[in-house]
């Protein structure tokens, strides 16, 4: 390489640093906003609302009245409103969102999807930039994976608004964990732009590796909504049971969507990228074999990417046996997606073997 094009490599790498802490400073403006949106989203007035309308003070409502073609009037009850229930579960409807269903609260969560679409833009450009540096695919080490990671969590959030689904309620802790992650790629995982090891230089690290890091993003996606089903289902079940939750957790509680909504999210998005996982699985092995000669070897890497695949196709069987239905299915799948975690920091920085490319 002439000394031109190494100086160019290292403006490009430098370049890509300052996108990384420019995008982390826009996530941290989307990260207030969201806040704001919670805030002035507040369902204090909208609950009191609901309770005069379906509690004690539905008594004091005024009455409905229409008029017929006689020009006589009738007065109708007021209607009950009923609750229906299968076996096991709720009929309860999704709330209304962060906003609260209030127009300042819409405005913010608005204003945070605009900045968080700003800040994937930048990180995008980040690991563009960092991809021209080394000349390759930018996931050759924790670093690069990392901020990759980060980059296409929020893309595939982004995708899923611009779908016109429900999932804005994910926004605050996309963001938080987000920029987790990227303070700990840049303290303690960032590595200087180099080549890679003999090993990975295949087209293969274009696939297996680019199917990973899909999967994994999308898997935590399906993560955050089954916490999130945990705490409202704990929420349901404690006013069904005639318990009265605090305000806080009421205010929160209240405008996430219903339990039943966030366990089909989950499994939703579960389901859908399992093939592809095992695809990831198929053709590490293939690439394995082209590098070392063997398909399988019980590499740790290996091992872990074996076991996050059993998990999580016992999750997928435990939705559809009915004993496992509901807050245990959603433990085992917490625990799947934390084999993947496992798998990509305590495998790389913890156990030694052929895929330990951590470069920390």
């Amino acid at each position: 390489m002439t000394p031109l094009a190494a100086a160019a490599n290292e403006n490009l790498a430098q370049i890509s640093n300052y996108l990384i802490y420019s995008s982390m400073a826009v996530y941290t403006l989307a990260f207030f906003a969201h806040i704001a949106e919670w805030t002035f989203g507040s369902r204090s007035k909208v609950a009191r609302t609901a309770s005069a309308l379906t509690g004690a003070g539905a008594a004091a409502a005024p009455a409905v009245q229409v008029r017929g073609k006689n020009g006589a009037t009738a007065v109708l009850d007021r209607p009950k409103v009923t609750t229906r229930s299968a076996a096991g579960t709720r009929d309860v409807p999704d709330g209304p969102g962060a906003a609260g269903g209030t127009e300042q609260g819409d405005l913010y969560g608005r204003i945070a999807v605009s900045l968080t679409a700003l800040a994937f833009v930048i990180e995008a450009a980040a690991v563009v930039s960092r991809a021209l540096s080394v000349q390759r695919a930018p996931w050759g080490n924790m670093y690069e994976f990392s901020i990759t990671f980060s980059t296409v969590a929020v893309g595939a959030y982004l995708v899923l608004l611009a779908l016109k689904k429900n999932v804005r309620w994910l926004g605050l802790i996309l963001v938080t964990t987000v920029l987790l992650d990227l303070g700990i790629a840049v303290t303690w995982l960032y590595t200087d732009s180099d080549q890679l090891v003999p090993a990975l230089h295949s087209y293969w690290l274009w696939i297996h590796v680019s199917t990973a890091i899909f999967c994994g993003a999308v898997f935590y996606l399906g993560a955050a909504g089954t916490v999130l089903y945990l705490f409202r289902d704990s929420y349901e079940s404690k006013l069904a049971g005639g318990g009265k939750p605090g305000a806080f957790a009421s205010s929160v509680m209240e405008r996430l969507p219903s339990a039943a909504s966030l366990d089909k999210f989950s499994y939703r998005i579960n389901a859908a990228v399992f093939p592809l996982w095992t695809f990831t699985i198929i053709a590490g092995a293939i690439w394995a074999g082209d590098a070392w000669g063997r398909y399988w070897g019980w590499d740790p890497k290996e091992v872990w990417s074996f076991v996050t695949w059993v998990a999580y196709a016992c999750y997928l069987h435990a939705r559809a046996t009915a004993g496992w239905k509901g807050r245990k299915a959603a433990y085992l799948g917490l625990f799947a997606f934390a084999c993947w975690i496992w798998n990509y920091y305590g495998v790389n920085m913890v156990l030694n073997g052929l895929h330990s490319y951590a470069g920390v």
